[in-house]
C-alpha cells in the first residue's frame, strides 16, 4: 500500500516522468518544476524507496557533490506498451495480474465474432492499475490485500483514482498456496517455515498480487525477506513459478492450485483471495464491456471457472461502485 501511496501523488509522477527522459540533479528537477531542491529530494526519497528512482551517478562539481537520479527499469513497465490499433469492431485491453479465469474469459470473448478484439497484457496487480490510471488500458485484474480494512482493492484503486468514479466486478475467489515438488518430500507445510527450513523461494514480480501476499506470510511468520534463499529471484507468472519448481531450480513457490497440477506438482493450500477487475465508469457503461459482462452472468462460464480447480464462483459478476 506504501508504493500506492507514492505513486498516487501527481508531483511524484511528474517528477519520475521527467526522470524517465535521463538523469538529473535535485536543482535541475527543482528548476523545471519551480520548487527548492529541498522539497524535491522528500519526493525524490519517496521514488527511491519504491524502487522507481536510482542514483545513477554522483559528480564533484566546485566543492560539493553533485548527484544524478535516473527512473529505474521499472518505471518504465507501463510506458513502454505498444498497442495495436482498433479494428472496426473495437479493441479491450485487459491488463494486470497473471490469472487463469482471466485467460478463460479471453478467450472466451474472443470466440464472439460479434465483439471487440481482446488482448491481455500480464504485469501484476499494481502495475495494471497504474496502467489503466494511464489510459493504457481498459480493465485492470487485481488481488491486492490490504491489511488494513482486511478487503481486496477497493482501497488501492481508491488511492491511484483519485475522485474518479470506478467499478469494481468480481470474477472469481481463488487459492493462493504453496507449490511443491510432488509428495512433498520437505513436509512443507507453510512458507515462512519452509523457507527457516532451508527451501530454496522462485519469487514473484514486483507489484504483483501474489507477492504482496508472499511478504505480508514471510513477515507473518517473523521471517527477513533478505534471509530467504531466492527471494530475489522473480518470474512473472504462475506457470513460471511452477515451472521454477518441476525444473528443481526452487523448493517452493507461492501460486494457484491450476500452475501446480499441470506439472504435476503438490498443492497446499494458504489463503483465498478476491479477484476483481477494476474499471472506469466511461467504460462499464460503454458497449466495450457489455460482451465481458454479459460472459460473468453466465452460469455455462462459472461452471468452466470452477472446473479450473481452486476458484469459486459465488461472487462472479457481483459489482462494487466507487464514486
Amino acid at each position: 500500500m506504501d508504493t500506492v501511496r507514492v505513486l498516487a501523488n501527481e508531483e511524484r509522477l511528474r517528477l519520475l516522468r521527467l526522470l524517465m527522459r535521463g538523469p538529473a540533479t535535485l536543482t535541475q528537477l527543482g528548476a523545471v518544476v519551480g520548487h527548492h531542491p529541498a522539497w524535491v529530494r522528500h519526493h525524490i526519497l519517496s521514488l527511491e524507496q519504491a524502487g522507481l528512482v536510482e542514483l545513477t551517478e554522483t559528480r564533484p562539481t566546485k566543492g560539493y557533490v553533485e548527484k544524478f537520479y535516473c527512473a529505474t527499469a521499472r518505471a518504465y513497465a507501463v510506458d513502454f506498451m505498444v498497442m495495436p490499433d482498433a479494428g472496426e469492431r473495437g479493441l479491450l485491453v485487459i491488463l494486470g495480474s497473471d490469472d487463469l479465469a482471466l485467460d478463460l474469459l479471453a478467450r472466451r470473448l474472443r470466440e464472439d465474432v460479434a465483439g471487440p478484439d481482446v488482448i491481455t497484457m500480464a504485469m501484476g496487480s499494481l502495475e495494471g492499475l497504474i496502467a489503466l490510471r494511464h489510459g493504457a488500458g481498459h480493465v485492470a485484474g487485481c488481488h491486492l490485500f490490504d491489511a488494513e480494512t482486511g478487503d481486496f482493492n477497493r482501497s488501492y484503486a481508491r488511492a491511484l483514482f483519485p475522485g474518479r468514479a470506478l467499478v469494481l466486478i468480481t470474477l472469481a475467489h481463488r487459492q493462493q498456496g504453496l507449490i511443491v515438488p510432488a509428495g512433498n518430500p520437505r513436509g512443507l507445510e507453510d512458507l515462512a517455515g519452509a523457507v527457516t527450513a532451508g527451501a530454496r523461494l522462485m519469487n514473484r514480480n514486483r507489484g504483483s498480487g501474489t507477492r504482496v501476499w508472499l511478504d505480508r506470510l514471510l513477515a507473518g511468520g517473523g521471517v527477513d525477506p533478505l534471509r530467504v534463499a531466492g527471494y530475489d529471484d522473480e518470474v512473472m507468472t504462475h506457470d513460471g513459478a511452477a515451472r521454477a519448481v518441476a525444473e528443481g531450480a526452487a523448493d517452493v513457490a507461492l501460486g494457484i492450485l491450476p500452475a501446480a497440477t499441470a506439472r504435476g506438482l503438490d498443492f497446499i493450500p494458504l489463503v483465498e483471495e478476491r479477484y476483481d477487475l477494476v474499471t472506469p465508469r466511461e467504460h462499464y457503461e460503454s458497449q466495450l464491456l457489455a460482451p465481458l459482462l454479459g460472459l460473468l452472468e453466465n452460469e455455462a462460464f462459472k461452471q468452466e471457472i470452477d472446473d479450473l480447480g481452486g476458484y469459486a464462483t459465488r461472487e462472479t459478476g457481483a459489482v462494487t461502485a466507487l464514486a
